[in-house]
This record gives C-alpha cells, sequence and structure tokens, in this order.
C-alpha cells in the first residue's frame, strides 16, 4: 500500500509525487515497506518508489522524463540535482526564420 500523502500516477511509474507536504525525517509507507524522508518535500515534489542505481530512467505519467544521476534509496528527493533531462527537441527552426509572437 502506498502512502495516502503520495500519488502514483501510471504503474509503470518508478516516482510518487508529493500530494501533501513532507517534513525531512517523515516516514511514508511505499509498497516494499516504510522510507524516510530525507529532505523536505513540497508539493508536486517526485520521491523514489524504490532505490535506483545511477543511469536509471525515471518514469512519470508512464513517460521518461530523464535519467539519474547518481543512486537513489526509495524515499529519496528525485529532482534537478540527481536528474538529467532526457527531452530531446521534436522540430528545429531553420536559419533566418523566427517567431514574433
Amino acid at each position: 500500500m502506498i502512502d495516502p500523502r503520495l500519488l502514483l500516477i501510471s504503474p509503470e511509474d518508478n516516482c510518487l509525487i508529493v500530494c501533501s507536504p513532507l517534513a525531512a525525517g517523515a516516514k511514508v509507507m511505499l509498497e516494499q515497506g516504510d522510507a524516510t524522508v530525507r529532505a523536505p518535500l513540497g508539493l508536486g515534489h517526485k520521491l523514489a518508489r524504490h532505490a535506483m542505481p545511477k543511469g536509471e530512467k525515471i518514469l512519470k505519467y508512464g513517460a521518461v522524463i530523464g535519467s539519474l544521476t547518481q543512486p537513489v534509496a526509495a524515499g529519496d528527493h528525485i529532482h534537478t540535482h540527481n536528474l538529467d533531462s532526457d527531452y530531446t527537441p521534436t522540430y528545429t527552426l531553420e536559419e533566418g526564420h523566427s517567431y514574433i509572437g
């Protein structure tokens, strides 16, 4: 059972979304047991669903949003300090063209 303060958006996701602010040291229930939150987490932040190695692809909404730059434990904060974006532009502007809005 997942802690009611956390949201699993898609069953494939390996991160959970914080729905209620969590203080450092808070205990949260994850499927594989309890975890301790190491840093304060605000609404909408991501939390590791389970332990993962460096390079692991992070899934949110069932889609890859980035790769871990360091290993994380279950319950760790996942954010720009340990996640690189895997964003690939889907279009490019040709030289000499610009958008004026």
